[in-house]
């Protein structure tokens, strides 16, 4: 696999006359190698005989780099195609092998079943663990096998096995997390979230400690509509390619919801690792959410790396075999304390005592481009205990997700001329086009660049953001309102 495409491998394999030998060659890394002695027990505890010959197994193309166990049983199924009839015209095999014959299940089955079948493979043998993953990639026949000498037996045709039957899609029902009812007070981080929700913008909640952050931030999640099913395949596929599915579901409709440690590694935020590049935090949030509680405590360096994510919605991780490109469409949803402490500008109780030094280094881990790449910025203040245990009820997540769901119908409507899903997306002339300023709505956004010196990259964003709220207010054009609320949900900053 290379990202989400890869390059389908042939094995070859020789039996020529010479000293007993086992050679495995095409750029393979220490795990293929070590596929020799898995395979030569395999084989002889399976039943069949071992050539006593020097044996050569080729994987071609030989100049691509290749790595993990998945090879075992096309390598076995391959040498013993040398001295057996095993018709294997348009059969593809994917599995590790355990030395007592057993087929054990590899990660990245979904996304090599969706490359094998677009290069026109219409049968797959793959370990019964990962035959219903397999199998929800169409016009491929799945055949799941449990041991070597179960698919050689299938492959005679000794033995009669159906097809996998492809799991059926989760079914649209009620979103799972915190309900937004379940959240006191807020009202200017609800009406972010919602915002949020409704054209994929980016959000950072500033306020002290217990005051609902995290508890905001999952509710984002049940705002969010269901993937389609070719979407849910993508995200799915990602979390094969990391060995997650235990995580989430392969059939799961829900948009993810990531949310790291502070204290995740770069590879593991954003994608990489040793030898061929695994996807991150940023991928695995794909078509989802990214949630960075405490994001104050993450490394800067982390952080910067997140600006080509947010602007792409892709991720190059380069490696010195080769490149890969990761997708990584996110909604970032960020949350922060005002200083280490988090009372830093509150008029009572006992106040912040950070050290100015420390409070400008803490604030200083959220860097001016990366805080130029944030669409929204809400305060979360302390409550106090009368709206905390009293007041009216808050409104259910269900009520405001038909709000949204609303304002992202209008978007697909307007996705037939302009290409674009999501009012976070839209970009250069095609943005001025859909916003449709008129002179009062122009003079507000002027006066405010001039005043709060806005970059070009924020006068779109306030753009994109006006726009949403138009949608939720089922308004054609993007009124002066509009505008000023989008300029004041980014003003508050750290």
């Amino acid at each position: 696999m290379q990202g989400l495409s890869g390059v389908p491998v042939t094995v070859e394999v020789d039996v020529a006359n010479g000293l007993p030998a086992f050679t495995i060659v095409g750029l393979t890394d220490r795990a293929i190698q070590e596929a020799r002695e898995r395979v030569r027990a395999a084989v002889r505890n399976a039943g069949f005989d071992f050539p006593q010959r020097r044996v050569t197994v080729n994987l071609a193309p030989a100049e691509v780099p290749k790595e993990g166990s998945g090879f075992d049983l096309a390598i076995a199924v391959a040498l013993l195609r040398t001295e057996r009839e095993l018709p294997l015209d348009g059969v593809a095999c994917i599995g590790e092998l355990a030395l007592d014959g057993g087929v054990r299940g590899v990660i990245g089955v979904l996304p090599m079943a969706r490359r094998l079948s677009a290069s026109g493979i219409r049968r797959l043998i793959v370990p019964a663990e990962n035959a219903a993953e397999a199998a929800l990639v169409e016009g491929t026949e799945v055949i799941g096998v449990e041991s070597l000498g179960v698919a050689v037996a299938y492959l005679e045709g000794r033995l009669a096995l159906d097809p996998v039957a492809a799991p059926a899609m989760g079914e649209i029902g009620a979103p799972g997390g915190v309900d937004l009812a379940a959240v006191r007070g807020q009202s200017l981080a609800k009406r972010a979230l919602e915002i949020a929700a409704a054209g994929r913008h980016n959000l950072l909640m500033l306020g002290p400690p217990g005051a609902g952050k995290t508890m905001l931030a999952r509710a984002l999640a049940g705002l969010l509509p269901d993937l389609g099913a070719d979407e849910a395949l993508e995200v799915a596929s990602l979390y094969s390619l990391r060995g997650r599915l235990s995580d989430r579901p392969a059939t799961s409709l829900r948009p993810p919801f990531r949310a790291p440690h502070h204290s995740v590694s770069r590879a593991g935020l954003i994608g990489g690792g040793t030898g061929i590049a695994q996807p991150g935090e940023v991928s695995l949030a794909h078509r989802g959410v990214l949630f960075l509680d405490e994001v104050c405590e993450f490394p800067r360096a982390h952080l910067e790396a997140l600006r080509q994510p947010l602007e792409e919605r892709s991720v190059a991780v380069a490696r010195v075999r080769a490149s890969v490109v990761f997708p990584a469409e996110f909604v970032l949803v960020a949350a922060a304390n005002p200083c280490p402490c988090g009372r830093l500008g509150e008029l009572s109780g006992p106040g912040c005592r950070c050290p100015e030094t420390m409070v400008t280094r803490y604030q200083s881990r959220l860097s001016g481009p990366m805080r130029d790449r944030i669409d929204m910025v809400a305060e979360v203040p302390r409550l106090n205990g009368e709206t905390l245990l009293g007041g009216p009820p808050e409104e259910l997540t269900a009520r405001v997700r038909e709000r949204v769901a609303a304002a992202q119908s209008r978007q697909l409507q307007r996705a037939g001329t302009t290409g674009v899903t999501a009012n976070a997306l839209l970009d250069g002339d095609q943005l001025l086009d859909v916003c449709g300023l008129d002179a009062r709505g122009r003079d507000a956004l002027t006066t405010a660049g001039e005043r709060w010196h806005l970059s070009a990259r924020a006068y779109h964003r306030v753009l994109r953001v006006s726009r949403t709220i138009a949608d939720l207010g089922g308004e054609e054009r993007v009124s002066r309102e509009a505008v000023i609320e989008a300029i004041q949900l980014r003003l508050p900053a750290l």
